[in-house]
């Protein structure tokens, strides 16, 4: 048996449809019922509960072989996650597949990293078989831009010039699907990454192309990009991580693409052209 978390989230959901697109049973840890409704539908086995709850991942774990641990970001995740692989390790799980981030390394510097960083050592001297998945920025991302790309041509982030190496979210489902499925994968790190290196400015390039008219990326200075985060982002550690982490990127980061979706799934990974071309809609008047 396969056990998910973060299947209402962004990565947690990608891989969850992957493994239902394969015909794949799982149970999945949910505090929201009607949120996973579709899933449920599906024949997914729920778990109602806060993935926080110990005696909820006893339960969630028992009789379980590989789990995929997708924790919220947050001031506690590292405690979480160290509990989640306790209670793993006491529940019989074989392997625990981690999402991770590649800029998760003994040298990063902004909170969220370094959490991901010291909650993959805790893994990988527990004595269970791992595996990390690394991704860098999620396509998915702009979705939350789709509004004003749709109604000013513009998107608004606080980047400057700095670049990523964006990956579509159904391309790292699709690997976590394997992992999970599939032997062989133990004690390695995926890094995942889209086939690009892109600034927000060749971002803006690419929308403009596909959707057919001008799309400019403006950059916004940080402080006042905050004040627009905090409209949304009310806990102040989280506020102050997701700033910190933006502001790696604009500083500039040490980028590389990597083929690990294509060895992994045997597909290319999806481009930004055709990420934005399977969403065309949402960011079309």
């Amino acid at each position: 048996m396969l056990l998910l978390t973060g299947v209402t989230g962004k990565t947690g959901g990608a891989s969850a449809q992957a493994l239902l697109k394969a015909g794949i049973k799982f149970r999945a840890i949910v505090r929201n019922a009607e949120k996973a409704a579709a899933l449920k539908a599906a024949g997914v086995e729920l778990v109602i509960g806060d993935v926080t709850d110990r005696a909820v991942l006893e339960k969630a774990m028992t009789g379980v072989d590989k789990v995929l641990m997708t924790l919220p970001n947050g001031e506690k995740q590292l405690d979480l996650e160290k509990q989640f692989v306790d209670v793993a390790k006491a529940k019989g799980v074989k392997h625990v597949v981690k999402m991770s981030s590649m800029e998760a390394t003994a040298t990063a510097r902004a909170p969220i990293p370094k959490i991901h960083y010291a909650s993959e050592q805790y893994l990988q001297k527990s004595g269970l078989a791992w595996t990390m998945i690394k991704p860098n920025f999620f396509m998915q991302n702009f979705l939350g831009s789709a509004g004003t790309i749709k109604e000013q041509g513009k998107f608004f982030l606080p980047m400057a010039a700095g670049k990523t190496v964006m990956a579509d979210t159904r391309d790292i489902g699709a690997c976590v699907a394997v992992v999970l499925t599939a032997p062989g994968h133990e004690g390695k790190a995926y890094e995942i990454t889209g086939p690009e290196v892109l600034s927000f400015t060749d971002a803006a390039d690419r929308f403009s192309k596909v959707l057919g008219r001008k799309i400019e990326y403006v950059h916004v200075p940080m402080p006042a990009y905050r004040q627009t985060l905090a409209r949304f982002l009310t806990n102040e550690w989280h506020l102050n991580a997701v700033c910190e982490l933006f502001q790696e990127i604009a500083d500039g980061q040490d980028l590389h693409i990597t083929d690990s979706v294509q060895k992994l799934t045997g597909k290319p990974a999806t481009s930004l052209e055709q990420f934005i071309r399977d969403h065309q809609a949402v960011f079309t008047p």
